[in-house]
C-alpha cells in the first residue's frame, strides 16, 4: 500500500477486533500514526478484562507504525475528549477520525427494554456525536480533516430484532450529512460506511433453519479487512472531495446507497379531506411504497 496518509493521524474506536482492527492496521499501512480506542466491552457492552486495543499496537509497530491505545468508552463525553486529546499529545495532531465502536443488544420491540434501546443508542449515535465533536475544533482550527462513520444497512434497510441498533445506525448516516453540511466551509468532510463483515457482531444471527444456516454460510465469506481499503482512500487527500455520500463495502463490491428524497407526489387543488386522502392520495401513492425489506431480502447474493 501507498503511503497515502503519510504525515496524518488517526483516532479509530473499537479498533481492538474485527472491522476496527482492519481499518487500524490499513490506517497505519498506509503510513498514519494511530490512536486505537477499544474499551474492552463483550458484544452487549458488558465489561471485559481483554484488553484488545493494546494487542493491536505490536501489529502496527512490525508495520513499521507508530501507534497508542486507549480504552475510553465513546459513550462517555469526557472519554471521547481525552482519546482525541491523546491523538494530539502523542502525535502533535488530529487528521481521521473513524467512529466504529458499537454493542448489540438485540430483542424482538415489543420485548425490547428501555435500557437495550437507551445502550445501544448511547454507543453507536452518541458514541459518534462525542467523538467527532471533541475533534471538531481541531480539524475546524487546521482547515481540515476526514470523518468515517460505521452507519449498517439494518438502519439504512431493515432488520429483524434491531430496533434500537437500527435507529441508531439510520441516525448515524443523518448525523454525518449534517456533519458535512456544517463543516464543508472549514474543509472538513465527512462519510458514512455500511461494512458487510463476519465479526463478532453478526455472529449471534440465527443458525437453525436451512434458509439461516445458508444465509450464515453466505456471511462468513464477508471478510473484515476489506473494509479498510475503502476507509483509507476515503480519509486520502485525492477524496478531498467526497463527503456526505453513504457508501457500502461488501468483499470485492462497492456501494453508493441513495438517501430518501420525494419520488411520488399527490396534488389536491382544494386542499384534501381524510376521506379524499383515503380515496386519491394514497392509490396514488401506493404503487411506490416499499415493502417491509430486510437488509437479506436486498443483497440476495452471494458475496465475493
Amino acid at each position: 500500500m501507498s503511503k497515502l496518509l503519510a504525515g496524518k493521524v488517526a483516532l479509530i474506536t473499537g479498533g481492538g477486533r474485527g472491522v476496527g482492527r482492519g481499518i487500524a492496521l490499513a490506517l497505519a499501512a498506509a503510513g498514519a500514526s494511530v490512536v486505537v480506542n477499544d474499551l474492552g466491552a463483550g458484544l452487549d457492552g458488558s465489561p471485559e478484562a481483554e484488553r484488545p486495543a493494546l494487542d493491536v499496537i505490536p501489529a502496527i509497530e512490525a508495520l513499521g507504525g507508530r501507534a497508542v491505545a486507549d480504552g475510553g468508552s465513546v459513550a462517555d463525553w469526557a472519554a471521547a475528549q481525552a482519546m482525541v486529546r491523546a491523538a494530539v499529545d502523542a502525535f502533535g495532531r488530529i487528521d481521521i477520525v473513524v467512529n466504529n465502536a458499537g454493542i448489540l443488544r438485540d430483542a424482538i420491540f415489543h420485548r425490547m427494554t428501555e435500557q437495550e434501546f437507551d445502550d445501544v443508542v448511547s454507543v453507536h449515535l452518541k458514541g459518534c456525536f462525542n467523538v467527532s465533536r471533541a475533534a471538531a475544533p481541531y480539524f475546524k482550527e487546521q482547515g481540515g480533516g476526514s470523518f468515517v462513520h460505521m452507519t449498517s444497512t439494518s438502519g439504512l434497510i431493515g432488520n429483524v430484532g434491531q430496533a434500537n441498533y437500527s435507529a441508531a445506525k439510520l441516525g448515524i448516516a443523518a448525523l454525518s450529512k449534517s456533519i458535512a453540511i456544517d463543516m464543508q466551509k472549514f474543509g472538513v468532510r465527512s462519510n458514512a460506511v455500511a461494512p458487510f463483515a463476519w465479526t463478532r457482531m453478526v455472529d449471534s444471527i440465527p443458525n437453525e433453519t436451512a434458509e439461516q444456516k445458508r444465509r450464515v454460510d453466505s456471511l462468513k465469506k464477508l471478510l473484515p479487512e476489506r473494509v479498510a481499503p475503502f476507509v483509507v482512500a476515503l480519509c486520502a487527500d485525492a477524496a478531498s472531495d467526497v463527503t456526505g455520500q453513504v457508501f457500502g463495502v461488501r468483499n470485492n463490491e462497492i456501494h453508493l446507497f441513495s438517501q430518501p428524497r420525494p419520488i411520488r407526489n399527490a396534488h389536491r387543488g382544494e386542499g384534501w379531506t381524510p376521506e379524499s386522502v383515503i380515496d386519491t392520495a394514497l392509490p396514488m401513492l401506493r404503487p411506490a411504497f416499499y415493502a417491509l425489506d430486510r437488509s437479506g431480502d436486498i443483497f440476495t447474493w452471494d458475496p465475493v
